[in-house]
Order: C-alpha cells, then structure tokens, then sequence
C-alpha cells in the first residue's frame, strides 16, 4: 500500500484524530467561525464531517465499484447526533473491511480497492481536527511520518482528482516538492489532458516549481492551512494545492 502505511495503522489514526475532532467541536459555539473554512461555523464543519463519513463509509460498506447517488443527510437530529452516529459507524466498518477489497474510488491515480478511503478518512479528520482546534487556539502538533503520508496522498491521489473534473487543470510543468526535517522529496509531472505523475525525485533536479518545508508545513499548507515557501510557476502551485 501507499508509503508502507497499512489499514491498520490509518484505523488507529482516524480513531486518535476522531476523539480530537470531536473534542474540539463539542466544546465549541457553534455559530463561531471557523477561519481556515471561510464561511463556516462549527455547525458547518460537523455536518461536512458527518456527509463525509456518510458518503465514504458507503463505499466500503457497499464495495460498489461504481460512484453512488447517496441518500441525503437524515432529517431531526442535530449536528452533533449526525456526526456521533457517523463516528460511531466509522469505528466499526473500518476495521471490518479489509484493504484489498473493490471499492469505488475518487482519482484516476488510485486502485478501485478499499485502503484508498481508509487513508483518505484518516486525512480528512486529521484536517478537520486541525481547523476545529486552529479556531479555538488549542492546535495539537501532528505526526511527520502521517504528514508524509498525507504529502503523499495530496500529490499523487487528490491532486489527480482534479484532471476528473468537469474542468480539468490546464497547467503544464514539473514541481519538486522537498522536505527539510525528513528525506522524502517527490517530483510531479503536470500536462494538459494526462493525470500527474509522481515519483522520488533525483539529485539536483530542476523543476518549474520548488516547495521546501517541514513535513507538517508542507502537508497543511497544501490544504491553504499555513503559508508554503515556493519558488517558480504559480500557475504549477495552483494545481497543487487543494481545498
């Protein structure tokens, strides 16, 4: 699987960013803003955490190898209800479901098999997490072996979600992407039309692009959470990042 991570391990990670998550909102007013989700209140940031577990949860519950038209979110329960009922379900199908499994996935760059959602479950509540506890200044500092793994993730599965868009990215060029408290370096390959290629970078390699950091300046500023120290193509940076 995807840099040596096991489901296991990304189970175990969603249940520690889970309770944090939950933690956090539970604790919060939730008409507050939440600043790194303009527009949001907590009550927005609940109810995207419980539709997104409700929808990828169905994936693996299901094994549909085909994208899904799902049910809307149930009426005459708070936020809090949906999303504990969420949690709740996500803790048990989780383990449940092996990693081999088909499963309808998301990018054109991952397998149609069930580890893809859980790594991308365990991201999400990793970024939620972060924004939950961001807003009320209670930020936890993460791990930097997940923050590779959601490097990792971000530029070779969500980055490639892009090119299934309606409107693909137009952007042609290469990107380093290198870290500074780890070895991991990655290169991406962007053209019109074709998914992204990733791959390790070579030694003294030139790129249009260069992003250097810290592992978990580098995984959260891809999401818009910190600022990214880059040089080169802005229009190559924009593909890159998310959210």
């Amino acid at each position: 699987m995807a840099g040596g991570w096991t489901t296991p391990q990304w189970t175990e990670k969603f249940t520690e960013q889970a309770a944090m998550f939950r933690a956090a909102v539970g604790g919060a007013d939730p008409a507050a803003r939440v600043p790194s989700c303009p527009g949001w209140t907590f009550t927005e940031l609940v109810l995207h955490v419980g539709r997104f577990l409700q929808t990828s949860l169905e994936y693996l519950r299901s094994g549909s190898t085909v994208q899904l038209r799902l049910p809307p979110p149930p009426a005459g329960v708070t936020p809090l209800e949906y999303l504990d009922a969420q949690l709740a379900l996500a803790a048990e199908v989780l383990p449940a479901v092996p990693g081999n499994r088909p499963a309808w996935t998301f990018s054109p760059a991952t397998p149609d098999l069930a580890w893809v959602w859980h790594r991308r479950i365990a991201h999400e509540l990793d970024l939620r997490r972060w924004d939950a506890q961001a807003a009320l200044r209670q930020l936890v500092v993460g791990d930097t072996d997940f923050a590779v793994d959601g490097i990792e993730e971000s530029l070779g599965s969500l980055v490639a979600a892009k090119y299934a868009a309606d409107v693909p990215p137009t952007a042609k060029g290469t990107a380093l992407v290198e870290l500074t408290d780890v070895p991991e370096a990655w290169v991406v390959t962007l053209a019109p039309g074709l998914a992204p290629e990733l791959r390790a970078a070579w030694p003294g390699e030139e790129t249009d692009l260069r992003i250097t950091g810290e592992a978990q300046i580098v995984h959260y500023g891809l999401w818009g959470r910190l600022p990214l120290q880059t040089t080169g193509d802005q229009n190559v940076l924009n593909v890159l990042k998310l959210d």
